[in-house]
């Protein structure tokens, strides 16, 4: 049996198991899945059909190489790296969450995980139907971290890009820096430099998807009432 058709027949094998989401975005309203809900599944069919697979990191690519351990042949899974900075957080605990990000999403995309749109989950949102519009397409980078001493430079977002990152996974990724950056604020001022400093992002947000654009929208209106109560 070829590594195609078993790791072929391990999603198969996966779509028959029954997975929770745990995770929970409060700001958008949707369930996610989390590492630990279908890792051990994956292993433990992995184990059975014969496959191994092995995450790397660079600093451009993250990979899944997944092998087949009869023939040696291997299927090879690539995303393009990005990075977090924010402030509270040391440079090891960005890399960390960076490198949790990868993994979730190289196993996802290797093993087919579907997750429901957010839509389905968000029903007091009301949603418009409207004619089509234009979509920013997914080869664009936003603004870059401005290195330096500018007191302001830790608020400012650095999203990264490349050719082949589907908007699904940058609006995710978006949507998971400014909710870590809401968490670090410590006054209005510094809710406003997140929010200013990183107006290119969140303009783009909105065209790509505007439900979760005005759901990131409240949590900046509920963090600045926060800190006014």
């Amino acid at each position: 049996m070829s590594v195609h058709k078993k790791l072929m027949q391990a999603r198969v094998n996966l779509q028959k198991t029954e997975m929770k989401k745990s995770g929970l975005n409060k700001f958008a309203g949707y369930s996610y899945f989390e590492l630990g809900d279908f890792i051990p599944h994956i292993q433990t069919i992995f184990q059975e059909v014969g496959l191994c697979g092995v995450v790397s990191y660079n600093t451009e690519y993250a990979q899944l190489c997944i092998t087949d351990v009869d023939d040696g042949t291997v299927i090879v899974v690539t995303s393009p790296m990005a990075e977090a900075n924010l402030k509270g957080a040391h440079p090891i605990q960005n890399l960390g969450a960076v490198e949790s990000y990868q993994r979730r999403y190289l196993w996802m995309t290797a093993m087919e995980i579907v997750e429901h749109d957010i839509i389905d989950s968000s029903p007091e949102v009301e949603i418009k139907k409207e004619e089509p519009k234009p979509k920013l397409k997914a080869t664009g980078k936003p603004p870059a971290l401005i290195e330096g001493k500018d007191e302001k430079a830790h608020w400012y977002l650095k999203v990264t890009a490349e050719p082949g990152t589907s908007i699904e996974e940058w609006v995710s990724l978006v949507v998971d820096m400014t909710k870590m950056g809401l968490g670090e604020v410590g006054s209005e001022a510094d809710i406003m430099n997140l929010f200013t400093l990183n107006r290119v992002i969140f303009d783009r947000l909105k065209a790509e998807d505007e439900v979760s654009h005005k759901a990131l929208m409240l949590e900046f209106k509920n963090a600045k009432d926060k800190l006014k109560g």
